[in-house]
Formats: structure tokens, C-alpha cells, sequence
């Protein structure tokens, strides 16, 4: 019985250590390793499993997809450190003073944009955080509603393409996908790529937008006290150069342009998200020149940390694929897929229960350690259940965005608490996203029953 199930242990071993606080990519790795050689001592691991990870080594090196992972962290960086977002946001502030709640409506617009251009969570809320919060609390709002709106708004950067998440899982789901085939006995493989995803991620991003400004909406119509009229607070007398108008118009534009490039090369098919991710990276650049924010140093800030982003990313890359690898050298993929045929309800059942694993996962790992350790786990298992490789992305991509904002673990919690002022207490921040979180978990009710939502899009596209 133990042997048996020295797949689960391995994983309990890996969760339990990074609980401990130990690095994500060595913790995989060691782990792996470390049951390797217990299992090659006791008998029931094959070494000749381990002479297949040098392979795996360069299939990472040479996969072209994983191309688009550094371009994209360069192009949300250099957007971050650019001030474009700055601008933006205060424009836009004036621009949607008039309005109820015009401030916090400001806030999610832009919050959005920022996620269709950089596609980092963290970045986002930090960014939103510093620029945002201190105005929305001088100008009256309340301090629930301003950092929750603040940290669901920076978590669009999850399920918005182009999404470093919805890349990598992009990529995981892919090579899942071609395992179920092989297990049903399919010759002539079909692909899911990166570009699909994004597809379908296009309507449910833009629901949770509407939701979100709906929720704001009825705040400041029904609790006016929370989410004041800020309209003269707004004006700025020391700049009447150019119209309001004009000055929204001068800082949206780029913007808009630079999602255009990325998003509309991929859904028209005119490029790979490599590609586009290229494009990107140098449309950034480009901005960033012409906002006369680029200089030596501040290239090299850029670079620095796409470096440092990119060399994590792919680290724990390397390090979950050989704890993939051994556990499926102790017949790990066969004992869940035997755990899963034996639950009630089929595949809707083992869909349920993957589903609350991963949300409970979220509270201790972050989207990328789920990504490379989990999906490729039960994914396999769950499309051979039938289960389109596109809709789960996106449900994946989703319950792992609620994750990042649930209590008392979440990420986006943390990375506003680490920007927000003493005189914001935790408490108001778990407050403030409770209502963002039902939001979300009533879109994944919604796509669950309506599965057209996600993949209507991408089957136009094609």
C-alpha cells in the first residue's frame, strides 16, 4: 500500500515544504530526486527512466511557444516602469469623474488595459496599488471597497490575454491533450495551442469586466458614502494646455494600439503569440521612447528583471519536469486515473474535485508551480474524459485568478498589503474581496453551464 502510493506521498512531500517556505524550482527538483533514489535503492523505479531528462532539458530549450514567456515580461515591464499607466490613470480619472463611482470605474479600466498589455498579476496590483489607493482614500472611498477593486482589478492580468499564465498552460495543456489521444488510441492527434486559449479567454475576460463595473455601479448608486463623486477633486488647474479629451485621447491611444498589435496578430491569425509577443516587446520599447521615459538605466532595470522573471519561471520549469517525470515513473498518472474513474459523477465529478484542489492549492502555491505540477498530472486524465482542452484552460485560468484573491493566503493580498498605507487594516482588504471573489466563482457557475461562453469564439476563428 505504501509503495503504491508513493506518488501521492511525493506530492504531499513537495506541498509540505513549500508551506515551509523552501524555493519552488530546487524543492521540486529534490523531492524528485530524492524518492528516485529511495525508489531505485528499494526496487521499484527504473533508472533508465532518469537518462529521458536531458531530452526534456531541450525540449524546453528549443520549444518555440516558451519564446513568448520573456517577451511578454519584457513588454510588461518596460510598460510598468514607462509611467504610461500613471497617465493613463489619472486621465482617465477626469474622464470618468462625472459618472458614479467614476473613480473606481477609472481604476478597473485601466487596471484592464494594464492587463491586456502586460499580463502580470503582481506588477498590476503593485502598480495599481501605488498609483490608485492613496487617491481613491484621500478623495472619501471606503477602504474595502477601494483595495478590493485594487486587487480583482490586477487579477484580470490572469485570464486576459496575452496572459503569461494562459502561456504556460497553454503549452502544458497542449502536450496533456496529445497524451489523452494517445491513451484513446487516437492516430491523427489534434493541437490545442497557446492562441486558442487566448480565444476563448476573450469573452470571459470581458464578462468579469462588466461584472466588475456592474458590482461599482450599484456600490455608488445604493452606498453613495463608499464610492463619493470626485469630479472637481480631479481637476487639474495647472495643466489646461489640452482639453481633457485630448489629454485622455494622447495617453489611451498607445494603449490601445500596442493591444492591438498583440491581441488582434493573434485572433486573426496573422501571428503566433510568439510573434505577436514580439511585437510587443518592441511596440513597449517604442512607447516608452516617445513618453521620453527610456534611457540607459532604466533599459537596464527592464532587463534585469525580465531576466531575473524569466530565468525563475523556466527554473521551476526544469524542476517540475523531472518531479513529472519520476512520478510517472512510480505510476503516478495510472493512480489518478484510477482515483478519478472511481469517483461519483464521472467526469463532472473528477472535474469538481480537481477544480477544488486547485482553489485550495492557490492558497500555498502560485499559478505557475499548479500549472507545471498539477495540470500535467490530472490534465491527460480529464481530457480522455472528454473534457474540451480549451474550456478547461480556461476554467483552470480562472479558478486560479479567485485563488490569488481569497483569504488569508492569497498573492494579489499580499502584494497590496505590501504597498498599501498602515492606516488600511488587513481585515478591510479581506472585506473588500469577498463580494469580487462570489463574482468570480458565479463566472466559473456561469461557463460550467454555458460552456459556449469559451469555445463559440475560437470555433469562429479557426
Amino acid at each position: 500500500m505504501l509503495i503504491e502510493f508513493l506518488p501521492l506521498w511525493m506530492f504531499a512531500a513537495v506541498c509540505l515544504l513549500l508551506m515551509l517556505g523552501y524555493p519552488v524550482a530546487f524543492t521540486l527538483a529534490g523531492v524528485a530526486l530524492l524518492f528516485a533514489g529511495g525508489g531505485i535503492i528499494a526496487g521499484v523505479f527504473d533508472p533508465a527512466l532518469m537518462h529521458t531528462f536531458p531530452s526534456r532539458i531541450f525540449g524546453i530549450m528549443s520549444n518555440y511557444t516558451l519564446v513568448a514567456v520573456p517577451l511578454f515580461v519584457f513588454m510588461g515591464v518596460m510598460l510598468e516602469k514607462s509611467r504610461l499607466a500613471e497617465t493613463l490613470l489619472s486621465n482617465m480619472a477626469r474622464a470618468c469623474g462625472r459618472l458614479p463611482g467614476g473613480l473606481g470605474l477609472s481604476v478597473i479600466l485601466v487596471g484592464a488595459m494594464l492587463a491586456a498589455s502586460t499580463g502580470i498579476v503582481g506588477a498590476t496590483v503593485v502598480t495599481m496599488g501605488l498609483m490608485s489607493l492613496p487617491t481613491m482614500l484621500r478623495h472619501g472611498y471606503n477602504p474595502s471597497l477601494a483595495t478590493g477593486t485594487i486587487c480583482a482589478t490586477g487579477t484580470l492580468g490572469q485570464i486576459i490575454p496575452p496572459s503569461i499564465a494562459l502561456v504556460l498552460l497553454g503549452d502544458v495543456l497542449s502536450n496533456a491533450y496529445q497524451q489523452a489521444q494517445l491513451r484513446l488510441g487516437v492516430l491523427n492527434l489534434q493541437t490545442v495551442s497557446v492562441g486558442d486559449l487566448f480565444v476563448g479567454a476573450v469573452i470571459p475576460g470581458l464578462i468579469l469586466v462588466l461584472l466588475y463595473i456592474a458590482y461599482l455601479l450599484a456600490v455608488a448608486r445604493f452606498a453613495p458614502a463608499k464610492a463619493p463623486n470626485v469630479t472637481q477633486a480631479l481637476e487639474d488647474d495647472s495643466d489646461n494646455a489640452i482639453p481633457t479629451g485630448g489629454r485622455l485621447w494622447l495617453s489611451l491611444v498607445p494603449v490601445l494600439v500596442l493591444i492591438a498589435l498583440v491581441l488582434g496578430s493573434i485572433l486573426t491569425g496573422v501571428a503566433t503569440p510568439t510573434e505577436a509577443a514580439g511585437v510587443g516587446a518592441m511596440g513597449a520599447l517604442v512607447l516608452a521612447a516617445g513618453q521620453r521615459q527610456l534611457n540607459r538605466e532604466r533599459l537596464l532595470e527592464v532587463m534585469r528583471s525580465t531576466v531575473r522573471i524569466s530565468a525563475m519561471i523556466f527554473t521551476i520549469l526544469l524542476g517540475a519536469s523531472l518531479f513529472s517525470l519520476v512520478f510517472r515513473g512510480f505510476g503516478g498518472e495510472e493512480l489518478v486515473h484510477e482515483l478519478f474513474s472511481n469517483l461519483p459523477g464521472g467526469h463532472i465529478g473528477a472535474l469538481l474535485v480537481v477544480m477544488l484542489v486547485i482553489f485550495l492549492l492557490g492558497f500555498i502555491l502560485d499559478f505557475i508551480e499548479i500549472t507545471f505540477v498539477v495540470v500535467p498530472i490530472v490534465g491527460p486524465v480529464l481530457l480522455a474524459m472528454g473534457i474540451d482542452p480549451i474550456w478547461l484552460g480556461i476554467m483552470i485560468a480562472i479558478n486560479l485568478q479567485t485563488s490569488f484573491l481569497t483569504p488569508p493566503f492569497g498573492f494579489a493580498l499580499f502584494y497590496l498589503r505590501g504597498v498599501a498605507p498602515d492606516s488600511v487594516a488587513t481585515a478591510d482588504i479581506y472585506r473588500g474581496v469577498a463580494p469580487f471573489i462570489a463574482l468570480q466563482l458565479s463566472l466559473l457557475a456561469a461557463l460550467a453551464v454555458w460552456p459556449e461562453l469559451v469555445t463559440w469564439l475560437p470555433s469562429v476563428m479557426r
